[in-house]
């Protein structure tokens, strides 16, 4: 018997947060499903914990597409009539380099809204029925500490990955805005920041970060919450974080 259906978007990374998530999920006994923009992918992965004795599937999800969006939605529908636990873990972060807003490519910063904000905003829209179905569903917001530098109020106009940052902080502030939406439900929504994450090898600046398996212990705390657990805010290691966001 599964505890339930748990569906973690960004999965396709065998070093990721999404990733590591899935796997803690399916040990807890979710049925796990994971998603990528590259469905091999994530079909790679689910046959990974398949063969490891858990139940895993895969789907095809690219946030950016909300067509693509509204047909995942329906395909889990044809497979689940419930859904646990949603994990918005996928993220583009296209301007890593960008040291200021002065420079930001805005096309660049677009994608990072679609990805980060208006992509999971949409699926939590598509995917409201069957988490209204579940006794206790569960919503998780990967954000990130880049968000928190939107309240630093600099002299010097430093703001690393200005559009990535900004779209964290917007999507920080509508888990906040989420969460009193969501009162008349059993449902909490929460952002999790998960800290230096060494995630991407190819990078090659990431020798001081932490595993994924690390990180990933707090997105799947907050996917896990008893029912009055907290909901709205942002958490690291199941601890509160100081929001930027009002």
């Amino acid at each position: 018997m599964t505890t339930g259906t748990a569906l973690i978007t960004g999965a396709g990374r065998p070093l990721g947060i999404g990733c590591a998530t899935a796997g803690q999920l399916a040990e807890q006994g979710f049925h796990v499903i994971l998603t990528a923009r590259d469905e091999h992918r994530a079909q790679e992965r689910a046959a990974e914990l398949c063969r490891a004795g858990h139940t895993a599937s895969a789907l095809r999800l690219d946030l950016s597409d909300p067509a693509g969006i509204d047909d995942a939605a329906a395909r889990v529908a044809g497979r689940t009539d419930r859904l646990d636990v949603l994990v918005n873990n996928a993220s583009s972060w296209p301007d890593s380099h960008v040291l200021s807003p002065l420079d930001a490519d805005l096309t660049e910063t677009r994608t990072a809204f679609e990805v980060d904000v208006l992509g999971p905003w949409r699926l939590i829209q598509a995917l409201l029925p069957l988490l209204r179905q579940a006794p206790a569903a569960r919503i998780v917001n990967v954000s990130s500490e880049a968000a928190l530098q939107i309240g630093v109020h600099r002299a010097d106009g430093f703001l690393r990955a200005p559009g990535y940052s900004l779209a964290k902080y917007t999507m920080t502030v509508l888990t906040s805005l989420l969460a009193p939406a969501l009162a008349d439900t059993s449902i909490l929504i929460n952002s999790v920041d998960p800290g230096e994450t060494a995630s991407h090898p190819e990078r090659g600046d990431e020798d001081t970060a932490r595993p994924s398996a690390e990180s990933a212990r707090g997105v799947v705390w907050a996917a896990t919450l008893p029912a009055g657990g907290p909901t709205g805010g942002l958490f690291k290691d199941g601890r509160p974080v100081a929001s930027a966001a009002p």
